[in-house]
Protein backbone atom coordinates (compact mmCIF):
# COMPACT_ATOMS: atom_id res chain seq x y z
CA UNK A 1 0.00 0.00 0.00
CA UNK A 2 1.26 3.48 -0.91
CA UNK A 3 0.18 6.83 0.47
CA UNK A 4 -1.01 9.39 -2.06
CA UNK A 5 -1.52 13.03 -1.13
CA UNK A 6 -3.24 15.58 -3.35
CA UNK A 7 -4.78 19.04 -3.20
CA UNK A 8 -8.46 19.85 -3.51
CA UNK A 9 -9.76 22.67 -5.70
CA UNK A 10 -10.18 24.82 -2.56
CA UNK A 11 -6.82 24.18 -0.96
CA UNK A 12 -7.31 21.19 1.34
CA UNK A 13 -4.62 18.53 1.60
CA UNK A 14 -6.31 15.19 1.02
CA UNK A 15 -5.15 11.62 1.50
CA UNK A 16 -5.70 8.33 -0.26
CA UNK A 17 -4.40 4.80 0.02
CA UNK A 18 -3.35 3.19 -3.25
CA UNK A 19 -2.82 -0.55 -3.66
CA UNK A 20 -0.77 -1.09 -6.80
CA UNK A 21 -2.29 -4.36 -8.00
CA UNK A 22 -0.65 -6.97 -10.23
CA UNK A 23 0.23 -4.63 -13.11
CA UNK A 24 0.20 -0.95 -14.03
CA UNK A 25 -2.71 -1.48 -16.41
CA UNK A 26 -4.82 -3.53 -13.98
CA UNK A 27 -8.49 -2.50 -13.74
CA UNK A 28 -9.13 0.05 -11.00
CA UNK A 29 -11.47 -0.34 -8.03
CA UNK A 30 -12.36 2.82 -6.10
CA UNK A 31 -13.53 2.26 -2.51
CA UNK A 32 -15.67 5.03 -1.00
CA UNK A 33 -16.45 4.91 2.72
CA UNK A 34 -19.44 5.95 4.80
CA UNK A 35 -20.38 9.22 6.49
CA UNK A 36 -18.27 9.12 9.68
CA UNK A 37 -15.83 6.48 8.47
CA UNK A 38 -12.49 6.52 6.64
CA UNK A 39 -10.42 4.55 4.14
CA UNK A 40 -9.07 2.18 6.80
CA UNK A 41 -12.43 0.37 6.64
CA UNK A 42 -11.33 -1.08 3.31
CA UNK A 43 -7.90 -2.34 4.37
CA UNK A 44 -8.74 -6.05 4.28
CA UNK A 45 -10.98 -5.81 1.21
CA UNK A 46 -8.41 -3.73 -0.68
CA UNK A 47 -5.64 -6.20 0.12
CA UNK A 48 -7.88 -9.03 -1.10
CA UNK A 49 -8.79 -7.20 -4.33
CA UNK A 50 -5.22 -6.03 -5.02
CA UNK A 51 -4.35 -9.51 -6.30
CA UNK A 52 -6.37 -8.59 -9.42
CA UNK A 53 -7.00 -4.84 -9.34
CA UNK A 54 -5.42 -1.52 -8.59
CA UNK A 55 -7.36 -0.28 -5.56
CA UNK A 56 -7.81 3.35 -4.52
CA UNK A 57 -9.32 4.16 -1.12
CA UNK A 58 -9.48 7.87 -0.25
CA UNK A 59 -10.15 9.57 3.06
CA UNK A 60 -12.99 11.88 2.03
CA UNK A 61 -12.40 15.45 3.26
CA UNK A 62 -12.93 15.77 6.99
CA UNK A 63 -12.06 12.14 7.70
CA UNK A 64 -8.94 10.15 8.44
CA UNK A 65 -5.73 11.86 7.36
CA UNK A 66 -7.47 14.32 5.03
CA UNK A 67 -7.79 17.94 6.16
CA UNK A 68 -10.86 19.06 8.06
CA UNK A 69 -12.84 21.76 6.26
CA UNK A 70 -13.38 25.04 8.10
CA UNK A 71 -16.63 25.46 6.18
CA UNK A 72 -18.92 22.57 7.10
CA UNK A 73 -21.19 23.49 4.19
CA UNK A 74 -18.61 21.78 1.98
CA UNK A 75 -19.41 18.41 3.53
CA UNK A 76 -21.70 17.50 0.66
CA UNK A 77 -21.68 14.96 -2.15
CA UNK A 78 -21.00 17.45 -5.00
CA UNK A 79 -17.88 18.72 -3.22
CA UNK A 80 -16.75 15.19 -2.37
CA UNK A 81 -17.05 14.27 -6.03
CA UNK A 82 -14.89 17.24 -7.02
CA UNK A 83 -12.26 15.82 -4.69
CA UNK A 84 -12.61 12.36 -6.20
CA UNK A 85 -12.22 13.86 -9.66
CA UNK A 86 -8.96 15.52 -8.63
CA UNK A 87 -7.76 12.25 -7.11
CA UNK A 88 -8.45 10.18 -10.21
CA UNK A 89 -7.01 12.81 -12.54
CA UNK A 90 -3.83 12.96 -10.49
CA UNK A 91 -3.45 9.20 -10.69
CA UNK A 92 -4.24 9.11 -14.39
CA UNK A 93 -7.35 6.96 -13.94
CA UNK A 94 -10.07 7.12 -16.59
CA UNK A 95 -12.28 4.15 -15.63
CA UNK A 96 -13.22 2.68 -12.25
CA UNK A 97 -15.45 0.14 -10.63
CA UNK A 98 -16.72 1.53 -7.33
CA UNK A 99 -17.39 -0.16 -4.02
CA UNK A 100 -19.45 2.41 -2.13
CA UNK A 101 -20.53 1.96 1.48
CA UNK A 102 -23.54 4.04 2.55
CA UNK A 103 -22.57 7.65 1.68
CA UNK A 104 -19.95 6.23 -0.66
CA UNK A 105 -22.71 4.44 -2.55
CA UNK A 106 -24.66 7.68 -2.95
CA UNK A 107 -21.48 9.24 -4.34
CA UNK A 108 -21.09 6.31 -6.75
CA UNK A 109 -24.61 6.69 -8.14
CA UNK A 110 -24.25 10.44 -8.65
CA UNK A 111 -20.86 10.00 -10.30
CA UNK A 112 -22.22 7.30 -12.62
CA UNK A 113 -25.08 9.61 -13.60
CA UNK A 114 -22.92 12.66 -14.24
CA UNK A 115 -19.86 10.93 -15.77
CA UNK A 116 -21.07 7.65 -17.30
CA UNK A 117 -17.84 6.80 -19.17
CA UNK A 118 -15.88 6.93 -15.90
CA UNK A 119 -17.88 4.33 -13.94
CA UNK A 120 -17.69 0.75 -15.19
CA UNK A 121 -19.46 -1.10 -12.36
CA UNK A 122 -20.87 -0.31 -8.91
CA UNK A 123 -21.16 -2.27 -5.69
CA UNK A 124 -23.65 -0.54 -3.39
CA UNK A 125 -23.10 -1.53 0.22
CA UNK A 126 -26.41 -1.09 2.04
CA UNK A 127 -27.66 2.00 0.28
CA UNK A 128 -29.96 2.85 -2.59
CA UNK A 129 -31.68 5.77 -4.32
CA UNK A 130 -33.81 6.35 -1.21
CA UNK A 131 -32.59 6.44 2.40
CA UNK A 132 -34.95 5.10 5.06
CA UNK A 133 -35.87 7.95 7.45
CA UNK A 134 -35.50 5.64 10.47
CA UNK A 135 -31.85 4.99 9.71
CA UNK A 136 -31.10 8.62 8.98
CA UNK A 137 -32.66 9.59 12.32
CA UNK A 138 -30.44 7.04 14.07
CA UNK A 139 -27.32 8.40 12.37
CA UNK A 140 -28.30 11.96 13.25
CA UNK A 141 -28.48 10.83 16.86
CA UNK A 142 -24.79 9.97 17.11
CA UNK A 143 -22.88 11.61 14.23
CA UNK A 144 -20.49 14.20 15.59
CA UNK A 145 -21.73 13.66 19.15
CA UNK A 146 -19.42 10.90 20.37
CA UNK A 147 -17.30 12.21 23.26
CA UNK A 148 -13.52 11.62 23.34
CA UNK A 149 -12.43 8.80 25.66
CA UNK A 150 -9.32 7.95 27.63
CA UNK A 151 -8.76 4.31 26.65
CA UNK A 152 -9.25 1.81 23.87
CA UNK A 153 -11.56 -0.13 26.17
CA UNK A 154 -13.84 2.92 26.48
CA UNK A 155 -13.70 3.44 22.71
CA UNK A 156 -14.68 -0.20 22.17
CA UNK A 157 -17.64 0.23 24.52
CA UNK A 158 -18.77 3.27 22.51
CA UNK A 159 -18.57 1.45 19.21
CA UNK A 160 -20.36 -1.62 20.52
CA UNK A 161 -23.15 0.58 21.88
CA UNK A 162 -23.60 2.18 18.45
CA UNK A 163 -23.19 -0.82 16.17
CA UNK A 164 -23.87 -3.88 18.31
CA UNK A 165 -27.29 -4.44 16.76
CA UNK A 166 -25.86 -4.18 13.24
CA UNK A 167 -23.01 -6.65 13.81
CA UNK A 168 -24.24 -9.33 16.23
CA UNK A 169 -21.95 -12.17 17.17
CA UNK A 170 -18.62 -10.53 16.43
CA UNK A 171 -15.79 -11.75 18.66
CA UNK A 172 -14.09 -9.29 20.99
CA UNK A 173 -10.98 -9.31 18.79
CA UNK A 174 -12.99 -8.12 15.79
CA UNK A 175 -14.54 -5.29 17.78
CA UNK A 176 -11.07 -4.21 18.84
CA UNK A 177 -9.95 -4.18 15.19
CA UNK A 178 -12.95 -2.07 14.18
CA UNK A 179 -12.24 0.45 16.93
CA UNK A 180 -8.64 0.84 15.75
CA UNK A 181 -10.01 1.66 12.30
CA UNK A 182 -12.42 4.21 13.73
CA UNK A 183 -10.54 6.26 16.36
CA UNK A 184 -7.35 8.28 16.57
CA UNK A 185 -5.68 10.17 19.42
CA UNK A 186 -6.20 13.94 19.38
CA UNK A 187 -3.73 16.64 20.48
CA UNK A 188 -4.72 16.09 24.10
CA UNK A 189 -4.02 12.38 23.85
CA UNK A 190 -7.70 11.42 24.02
CA UNK A 191 -9.20 8.95 21.59
CA UNK A 192 -11.89 10.33 19.30
CA UNK A 193 -13.75 9.28 16.17
CA UNK A 194 -11.44 9.97 13.22
CA UNK A 195 -13.86 12.39 11.55
CA UNK A 196 -14.73 16.05 11.91
CA UNK A 197 -17.71 16.46 14.30
CA UNK A 198 -18.95 19.25 12.02
CA UNK A 199 -19.81 16.64 9.39
CA UNK A 200 -23.02 16.32 11.39
CA UNK A 201 -24.12 19.88 10.60
CA UNK A 202 -25.33 19.21 7.04
CA UNK A 203 -27.41 16.33 8.40
CA UNK A 204 -29.92 18.98 9.40
CA UNK A 205 -30.74 19.32 5.69
CA UNK A 206 -32.36 16.02 4.74
CA UNK A 207 -32.14 16.55 0.98
CA UNK A 208 -28.46 17.43 1.03
CA UNK A 209 -27.46 14.30 2.93
CA UNK A 210 -29.95 11.81 1.52
CA UNK A 211 -30.96 13.11 -1.91
CA UNK A 212 -33.79 11.47 -3.83
CA UNK A 213 -31.89 9.59 -6.52
CA UNK A 214 -34.87 7.79 -8.04
CA UNK A 215 -34.99 10.20 -11.03
CA UNK A 216 -31.55 9.00 -12.13
CA UNK A 217 -31.74 5.35 -11.02
CA UNK A 218 -33.15 3.82 -14.22
CA UNK A 219 -30.73 5.84 -16.33
CA UNK A 220 -27.63 4.35 -14.72
CA UNK A 221 -25.95 2.26 -17.40
CA UNK A 222 -23.27 0.67 -15.25
CA UNK A 223 -23.98 -2.85 -13.93
CA UNK A 224 -24.78 -2.72 -10.21
CA UNK A 225 -24.56 -5.19 -7.33
CA UNK A 226 -26.62 -4.10 -4.31
CA UNK A 227 -25.70 -5.66 -0.97
CA UNK A 228 -28.20 -5.22 1.86
CA UNK A 229 -27.84 -6.02 5.52
CA UNK A 230 -30.79 -8.23 6.48
CA UNK A 231 -31.78 -5.89 9.33
CA UNK A 232 -30.75 -2.62 7.66
CA UNK A 233 -32.58 0.55 8.65
CA UNK A 234 -31.07 2.50 5.72
CA UNK A 235 -31.88 0.30 2.70
CA UNK A 236 -35.40 -1.05 3.19
CA UNK A 237 -36.79 -4.21 1.61
CA UNK A 238 -39.33 -2.16 -0.32
CA UNK A 239 -36.63 0.14 -1.70
CA UNK A 240 -34.53 -2.82 -2.82
CA UNK A 241 -37.56 -4.38 -4.52
CA UNK A 242 -38.28 -1.14 -6.37
CA UNK A 243 -34.63 -0.95 -7.40
CA UNK A 244 -34.97 -4.40 -8.98
CA UNK A 245 -38.25 -3.51 -10.72
CA UNK A 246 -36.80 -0.36 -12.25
CA UNK A 247 -33.43 -1.90 -13.09
CA UNK A 248 -34.09 -5.57 -13.97
CA UNK A 249 -30.39 -6.36 -14.47
CA UNK A 250 -29.62 -5.38 -10.84
CA UNK A 251 -27.80 -8.07 -8.90
CA UNK A 252 -28.59 -8.33 -5.20
CA UNK A 253 -27.34 -10.03 -2.06
CA UNK A 254 -28.77 -9.94 1.45
CA UNK A 255 -26.14 -10.43 4.16
CA UNK A 256 -27.54 -12.41 7.09
CA UNK A 257 -27.08 -11.11 10.65
CA UNK A 258 -26.03 -7.69 9.45
CA UNK A 259 -27.67 -4.30 9.72
CA UNK A 260 -26.20 -1.07 8.40
CA UNK A 261 -23.69 -1.86 7.03
CA UNK A 262 -22.26 -5.27 6.14
CA UNK A 263 -18.52 -5.25 6.88
CA UNK A 264 -17.69 -6.81 3.48
CA UNK A 265 -15.56 -9.47 5.14
CA UNK A 266 -18.50 -11.85 5.20
CA UNK A 267 -17.73 -14.84 2.92
CA UNK A 268 -20.91 -14.37 0.89
CA UNK A 269 -20.15 -10.68 0.35
CA UNK A 270 -16.57 -11.36 -0.74
CA UNK A 271 -17.70 -14.07 -3.14
CA UNK A 272 -20.38 -11.84 -4.66
CA UNK A 273 -18.00 -8.90 -5.06
CA UNK A 274 -15.32 -11.11 -6.64
CA UNK A 275 -17.76 -12.61 -9.13
CA UNK A 276 -19.33 -9.25 -9.97
CA UNK A 277 -16.06 -7.40 -10.54
CA UNK A 278 -14.54 -10.28 -12.50
CA UNK A 279 -17.45 -10.10 -14.96
CA UNK A 280 -16.25 -6.64 -15.99
CA UNK A 281 -12.50 -7.15 -15.81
Amino acid sequence: MAEYWYDSHDGLRLFSRVYSGPAADAPVVLCLHGLMRNSRDFGDLATHLAARYRVIAPDIRGRGFSDRDRNFNNYTIPVYLQDVGALLAGLGVTSVSIVGTSMGGLMAMVLAATEPPLVARIVLNDVGPEVDPAGLARIRGYAGKTAPVKSWAEATAQVRALYGAAWPGLPDSRWEEIVRLSYRANAAGLLEVDADPLISEPLKDWKAVAPDLWPLWKSLGAPILAIRGATSDILSVSTLERMKREKPDLRTLTAANRGHTPLLDEPECLAAIDEFLAAGA
